[in-house]
């Protein structure tokens, strides 16, 4: 049966392309890249095959463009991300909740390519790579440890705050707990709090030492 497509979406190709995006994210959440249907995404943006070809050329192109939707995404909350390791690490946990489409859409691609090439791979090393200047930058304020390398205080923060979204089984195994009940997540939120002093820097005690500041000098009580 042929695909009726509104007159309003074909005369707006911007409205059309974010209905392709929508449709396309869910596809790929649902199926990973290797099970995406092309079709399906059309059917589900209520445009035909050849004007979805027509705006973004193939199902590899639409990928890398959900992803640089997600990535700049990301890279807006990861420059909104708090100071403090125990604000930030709940901010991340929260945002990892809000969107679990993207976590399950990262699960697909460790699946579907291991460690092989990456659709997008350099554009996504030169983002991963911004990510790590803003861990250095916090390191250089006081905010973060420095004892451990940035890239590895990346990955455990990530690892700490998305694990449960990436394994709800797991979460629920360990815990009792169903991983979106608010019991769990209010717990989470707390130990991820208590559990930041991991990440704090340690030379950052004056005021507990009792020390005063006058003319830019330190001074104890």
């Amino acid at each position: 049966m042929p695909i009726v497509i509104p007159s309003a979406i074909t005369r707006n190709p911007e409205r059309s392309r974010e209905r392709i995006l929508v449709a396309a994210f869910k596809e790929f959440v649902a199926k990973g890249f290797a099970g995406a249907r092309v079709d399906t995404i059309a059917r589900n943006a209520s445009i035909n095959k050849r004007m979805l070809y027509h705006y973004f050329g193939d199902k590899e192109a639409l990928f890398r463009e959900v992803l640089r939707r997600k990535m700049a995404e990301r890279e807006a909350w990861g420059l909104a991300t708090p100071d403090s390791p125990a604000e930030s690490l709940p901010y991340w946990f929260d945002l990892a909740c809000q969107d679990k489409g993207w976590v399950r859409l990262l699960e697909w691609e460790a699946l579907q390519f291991a460690e092989g090439e990456l659709i997008d791979e350099e554009r996504r090393r030169n983002s991963a790579g911004e990510a790590v200047k803003r861990i250095l930058r916090r390191q250089s304020l006081g905010h973060l440890s420095g004892e451990f390398q940035a890239p590895q205080i990346l990955l455990a923060m990530l690892a700490l705050t998305w694990f449960p979204v990436a394994f709800p089984q797991l979460t629920k195994l360990i815990t009792g707990k169903a991983p979106s009940g608010g019991n769990f997540l209010r717990e989470q939120r707390e130990f991820l709090k208590r559990f930041a002093k991991a990440f704090e820097a340690k030379a950052t005690h004056y005021k507990s030492a009792g020390t005063v500041r006058a003319n830019g000098r330190a001074k104890f009580k």
